[in-house]
């Protein structure tokens, strides 16, 4: 007879987080906004202007899935013309550090021997 405080129920893989990282790796774009924000640049006109092959309703779409998800915040200033700028929010911090600990597994993955 198994003593029932020593079983282990089966781990299943956390569903909303699994999505989340799959939804962000599978948008080939989203990595290059991340590194575009870390260099400060915030501003989607900018964005579009930096990075050859980006259209102004892909980067929109990527930035409307990582705002859902809570990675990035949208601050709109009540100027005119209407300035809009991203941000990457507190939880997106952590988010962007799994996802900085992911590309370091990788590359051990890779790296001969």
């Amino acid at each position: 007879m198994i003593d029932q405080s020593k079983r282990i129920s089966q781990k299943t893989a956390p569903e909303r987080s699994a999505r989340m990282v799959e939804t962000i790796y599978g948008c080939k774009w989203s990595l290059t906004v991340f590194s575009l924000l870390a260099k400060g640049i915030n501003r989607p006109g900018e964005m579009v202007r930096c990075v050859e092959g980006l259209s102004t309703k892909v980067l929109n779409e990527c930035l409307r899935k990582n705002m859902e998800f809570g990675i990035l915040e949208k601050t709109v200033y009540p100027e005119l013309p209407p300035r809009v700028e991203y941000g990457v929010t507190a939880f997106g911090q952590k988010f962007l550090h799994i996802l900085d600990e992911l590309e370091k597994l990788q590359q051990e993955m890779d790296a001969p021997g």
